[in-house]
């Protein structure tokens, strides 16, 4: 995070009672002005958060099942999310898929960027590619060892 200072250029009235005349200017009476460079390479001035945090957010994923609630910076990314998430629900977040607004998410698009705000609602479903790879694996290791020669699986 960068601070510049700004300095004021207008005439105080009669705040120091010397009339019309204009007062000086005072270190103490710069007010400081927060900058923060965004993603795209844009400087911009830093917005106040009145949410959790210094531009901390809610975030409500559910699954097909239950939901949590996730606490994470508004800058973070879906992959960071995901990274998250697999803490909590114990899917590697290669077998995750997270959905937002009715779209599936890549992992380098940052969640202020699409447009997530405080207590809004992300979908996690798990990959169906994965899950009918671990139903084959699961079938093929409850085998006995003799009948798997005549068994192809494809992965």
């Amino acid at each position: 995070m960068m601070k510049l200072r700004s300095k004021r250029f207008f005439r105080s009235s009669s705040k120091h009672g010397n009339g019309n005349k204009a007062a000086p200017i005072t270190d103490n009476e710069c007010s400081e002005i927060k900058w923060e460079l965004r993603p795209g390479g844009m400087l911009v001035q830093k917005r106040e958060s009145i949410s959790l945090g210094e531009g901390m957010i809610a975030i409500r994923v559910s699954t097909m099942s239950q939901f949590h609630e996730i606490s994470i910076e508004a800058t973070s990314t879906f992959g960071e999310l995901k990274m998250i998430l697999s803490l909590v629900t114990r899917l590697e977040p290669r077998e995750q898929r997270l959905l937002f607004k009715g779209k599936e998410r890549d992992d380098n698009e940052f969640l202020h960027m699409i447009g997530v705000r405080d207590k809004d609602k992300v979908l996690l479903l798990e990959d169906p590619a994965i899950k009918e790879k671990k139903k084959l694996l699961g079938i093929a290791r409850d085998q006995p060892i003799n009948n798997l020669c005549c068994t192809t699986i494809i992965v």
